[in-house]
């Protein structure tokens, strides 16, 4: 007699349960008493397994890329002969706005005439964009070597004690890892997405720079938080949503170090007032806070201008400077669309150690845009010179270069894990300050790496990225005894 198919799918799902709880066991394991562990909380308890959203997202973006497509810029593509510098943002003494690119008047008129038709379509018969109203969560872009980066993120998120669930959106199905994907991400309340399998609807070429916005438009909550894959919180983002700016403007963007370099160009084009350059810093995109419900306008058009970006829209928004991609089209949409938001004021700050010459510079501190509204309510500007007391870091974006475990420790133009001389240090240890100040109650830094420690050994032969490395728990493992456990270093 046959064993029933019911038999091994029963088995099946016991064996991934059980998978599933030793890694959640593991995790609470890891947890320092000053944090809260997985068994403070249910991860899944914040939302029901959503519906399958594909063939609404498919209808959507049939009717949609008819429209990116219809109302293109139909001139040759943008070419910066010459770059724009990159300046540092400054309140006084602002440099004048660089004018570098140079595009045909006639071809400015084509491009103006699309964009306008563009606009008024999304206006008068918007795409309905596809959500789950009353839903909010986090979204992120990930695969191939930054999966390992984005478990160490997303574990750092739940260290906070937040239940939100996440969606990590991948480019196709060589980048979906079943390990991962199907039992550690559920395990820790997240779930991948294949943008593949949405957008073979109406085939298109899209690179992964340009992701950003399609991970937002294919989303299931109504009301987002995206974080690129190597940045995380270090409080519970659910406040953001709960309060302002958020609640009134129902969209948040964080500076960058830098003044915009928009061309003059791209304001002329999308009838946009040219600001002037002392207005705000440039934009960081590493964190973006949105509502699908109010900014519908802000993404759609956003949206185009990363659709036709790499030839035309990112060099009209930054002329070649630092940065150049997606990180200036949500304010410069939100702008032309006349849809509020809040940029946080309080300027982003370079985390690292001291090295020959100045600073090794591997993170970026983003500060509490509650905080920074409070003050900036009130006319305190601090940027502006005005004295107050800063914000407090909410978030940390890791990004030079990614704390992957397999690549850490190699040989980088950043090398956050060493000296000078080769010997080993903390990544982050200035400015001391800062550092101080979001370090004061639980040791960040030495949290990130126990999170980096845990996924280069519990998962050192499950990503796909790291079939070609060897000794990376080991790796890390030496890293963390010198630089944690032994009485050499502080800790």
């Amino acid at each position: 007699m046959g064993v029933p198919r019911g038999f091994f799918r029963a088995r099946t799902l016991v064996g991934a349960l059980v998978i599933a709880s030793f890694l959640i066991w593991n995790y609470s394991q890891w947890t320092p008493s000053a944090s809260r562990s997985t068994s403070d909380y249910s991860l899944g308890s914040s939302t029901q397994t959503p519906p399958d959203l594909t063939a609404a997202h498919q209808r959507f973006w049939r009717t949609f890329h008819g429209y990116l497509e219809k109302y293109g810029p139909d001139v040759n593509a943008v070419v910066e002969d010459e770059k724009a510098p990159t300046e540092g943002f400054k309140v006084k003494d602002a440099a004048p706005r660089p004018d570098f690119v140079k595009v045909a008047s006639e071809d400015v008129t084509i491009m103006k005439e699309a964009h306008t038709g563009f606009v008024s379509a999304i206006t008068s018969s918007p795409p309905q964009l596809q959500y789950i109203p009353g839903t909010r969560g986090v979204v992120s872009t990930a695969g191939g070597s930054y999966l390992p980066v984005l478990v160490i993120s997303l574990r750092m998120l739940r260290r906070t004690g937040s239940t939100l669930p996440m969606e990590v959106f991948l480019a196709d199905e060589n980048e979906y890892e079943d390990y991962i994907c199907d039992t550690v991400l559920p395990s820790l309340n997240a779930r991948c997405i294949v943008l593949s399998r949405i957008l073979v609807a109406a085939p298109a070429k899209i690179e992964k720079y340009q992701f950003k916005p399609f991970a937002m438009l294919f989303s299931s909550f109504e009301e987002i938080l995206f974080l690129d894959a190597d940045a995380f919180p270090l409080e519970q983002p659910e406040a953001l949503f709960k309060g302002e700016p958020f609640r009134t403007k129902n969209m948040v963007t964080w500076p960058d170090f830098w003044a915009s370099s928009a061309s003059p160009l791209f304001y002329e084009i999308t009838g946009i007032p040219t600001p002037d350059m002392n207005l705000r810093q440039s934009t960081e995109s590493g964190e973006v806070l949105i509502s699908k419900k109010t900014h519908t306008g802000t993404l759609l058009l956003c949206t185009y201008y990363n659709y036709w970006g790499p030839s035309h829209y990112y060099p009209l928004l930054s002329q070649g400077a630092a940065g150049e991609g997606d990180k200036e089209t949500f304010v410069a949409a939100a702008n032309a669309m006349n849809e509020q938001f809040y940029q946080v004021s309080e300027s982003i700050c370079a985390l690292g150690h001291r090295k020959e010459g100045g600073m090794a510079g591997s993170a970026m501190a983003q500060f509490n845009p509650m905080q920074d509204y409070a003050l900036t309510s009130k006319g305190s500007w601090r940027v502006r010179g005005d004295d107050a007391p800063a914000p407090d870091v909410f978030f940390i974006h890791a990004n030079f270069p990614k704390f992957n475990p397999a690549t850490v420790f190699e040989k980088h133009e950043v090398n956050p894990a060493f000296l000078d001389d080769g010997t080993y240090t903390r990544a982050w240890t200035i400015p001391e300050d800062v550092v101080g100040r979001f370090s004061a109650k639980v040791d960040i830094e030495k949290e990130f790496w126990r999170e980096i420690l845990w996924t280069a050994c519990e998962l050192e032969h499950k990503f796909v990225s790291w079939d070609n490395y060897r000794g990376i728990c080991a790796g890390v493992k030496d890293y963390w005894h010198n630089v944690y456990e032994s009485n050499g270093l502080p800790t």
